[in-house]
């Protein structure tokens, strides 16, 4: 009779953040969440920064101006911490979908002030945190107010479907993460995209469907693509100049939330800038006949000419030498102390997956 692989429903919300209020947003997504779960998804893809927001005023105002300046001192204010009351929402709201979540939000770091992380949080079906993965490199404007991860944060998990991975916007045309995810045997990957690109770029529905089935294509896996999208809400936050509301409001600049197959095939999708939630069912067996064609990660590769390195750990940028003299950090106790992240899930090594 031999091995079995199971059809899995999967869910790409599309969705506008409640602008800069993380409270609301994570309400609004938690409802999303359990929607597409009342709807049998089993894996729910949500968008870039959902919670609060994502920063994309960079692209329409000076980034030392005072509109930007109080835009970005609100996102840091409605960043989230993990773990925290946001993220014990969310993960009672996949508990309650029994499915796998993987959502996008602004983080910041305990008893701190300033930095920021792009971060996409993986949940489990039974409403436990899986970990989670620091975009590696912020784009354009993102980097005013994000650093990056390092990769600690980065690789597959382990779930009952095989190896399930995500990553975030720009991060999907990285040819050495792509490679690295493949090495780990992906067999569902969460995109999460913002609500628009750049106004001087390539809109965001085209990038989203070029990177969906290119990813598709080189790891053989199902790709499901959260894009944001722009209410009125934020238009009116944005504080916008006629020609920038113009844009804002063009069809094209928001929206493409898509599913992809292992064939390259958008199999659903892409939406327009509308909110709403896109489903498919996910054949897994596609993957077997389609890496019996390529497996850019076995046969159909050469580890002899090319091979990659992964560097797991974060680098240390603070710490204290033995014997020095203790030091007190926000409402911690008295005592050595290195501010530091939650460990990190274990990642997939080659013979794990």
């Amino acid at each position: 009779m031999g091995d079995t692989y199971a059809t899995i429903k999967v869910a790409a919300i599309q969705a506008a953040s409640v602008f800069l209020d993380r409270e609301a947003s994570t309400d609004k997504a938690c409802s999303l969440i359990r929607e597409a779960g009342r709807n049998g998804a089993r894996v729910i893809g949500l968008p870039e920064s959902f919670i609060p927001a994502h920063p994309i005023w960079y692209h329409h105002h000076p980034a030392t101006g005072a509109i930007a300046n109080k835009l970005s001192v609100a996102l840091f204010k409605n960043s989230v911490e993990i773990p925290g009351p946001e993220i014990a929402q969310l993960c009672a709201a996949a508990r309650d979908a029994n499915a796998y979540v993987m959502i996008g939000l602004c983080e910041k770091l305990p008893n701190t002030f300033g930095t920021m992380f792009n971060t996409q949080v993986y949940i489990g079906p039974d409403g436990q945190l899986i970990g989670k993965h620091q975009k590696i490199m912020p784009t354009v404007g993102e980097r005013l107010v994000h650093t990056g991860g390092y990769g600690d944060t980065f690789g597959a998990f382990q779930t009952e479907f095989g190896p399930v991975s995500g990553l975030i916007c720009g991060e999907n045309s990285n040819p050495l993460a792509i490679f690295a995810l493949t090495a780990e045997h992906t067999r569902l990957h969460v995109m999460s995209w913002p609500c628009h690109f750049p106004v001087s770029g390539d809109p965001l529905r085209n990038r989203v469907a070029i990177d969906s089935q290119a990813f598709a294509q080189m790891t053989k896996a199902f790709v499901i693509s959260a894009c944001g999208t722009v209410d009125e809400t934020t238009i009116r936050a944005l504080e916008p100049t006629p020609e920038m509301e113009k844009f804002l409001r063009s069809p094209d600049c928001c929206g493409g939330s898509m599913i992809v197959s292992p064939m390259s095939r958008i199999i659903a999708g892409p939406m327009g800038q509308e909110e709403g939630i896109l489903y498919a069912d996910c054949d897994l067996e596609q993957g077997i006949q389609m890496k019996l064609r390529h497996d850019f990660a076995g046969h159909y590769n050469r580890p002899d000419i090319f091979h990659l390195e992964i560097n797991r750990a974060a680098p240390q940028l603070y710490s204290q030498a033995p014997g020095s003299a203790p030091q007190t950090i926000g409402n911690d106790s008295p005592g050595t102390h290195v501010v530091e992240q939650e460990k990190p899930r274990k990642l997939l090594g080659p013979s794990e997956t």
